[in-house]
């Protein structure tokens, strides 16, 4: 490596991690898991990403009661194609030799 791109690299790294974390551990949301209690005292098991631990819950609704929707939605008409009916062998000229 030469000196310049050793600078670059420097100055890239430096940069990096002199910018701010997008979403801290505080500002996560931990939601209650309902399920039997094995947690220490003071704990309750909630869930992080997918993931169950041990913690104390920042929402008082559990997560699957935040992803429920309250709006009703729309029911989609099924839509039936209505298929032409072809006789093949009355006397229909194909060009294939059935009796054309």
């Amino acid at each position: 490596m030469t000196f310049n791109s050793q600078l670059k690299l420097g100055l890239g790294l430096l940069m990096l991690a002199g910018l701010p974390a997008t979403a801290s551990a505080q500002d996560a949301a931990l939601y209650a898991y309902p399920t039997e209690n094995f947690c220490p005292a003071g704990l309750q098991p909630i869930t992080i990403s997918g993931v169950i631990c041990c913690g104390v819950p920042t929402r008082a609704q559990s997560y699957a009661q935040m992803m429920q929707h309250p709006v009703q939605r729309k029911v989609q008409k099924v839509r039936r194609v209505q298929r032409e009916y072809i006789p093949t062998q009355k006397g229909i000229p194909t060009g294939k030799g059935l009796g054309d």
